[in-house]
């Protein structure tokens, strides 16, 4: 869940930096605009982790994940 989020807050960010509409914000990510709408408005419950590192990455943000072992 934390890295949904996480996902989130930076392609909402990016939309928002680069001044991009939802319809080209949904054009450059390779997805419709009612799911950028779904994305601005944070309903995390709608995405999977691997559909959003795919937007991440058509909008060219570098995606890192880290692993630790728990204690």
């Amino acid at each position: 869940m934390k890295l949904r989020s996480t996902l989130i807050t930076a392609l909402k960010d990016h939309i928002d930096r680069t001044g991009l509409n939802q319809s080209q914000a949904a054009k450059l990510f390779g997805v419709t605009q009612p799911r950028v709408s779904d994305l601005m408005r944070g309903k995390i419950s709608l995405f999977g982790l691997d559909a959003l590192v795919n937007m991440a990455a058509a909008a060219g943000l570098y995606v890192e994940v880290r692993g630790t072992v728990a204690a």
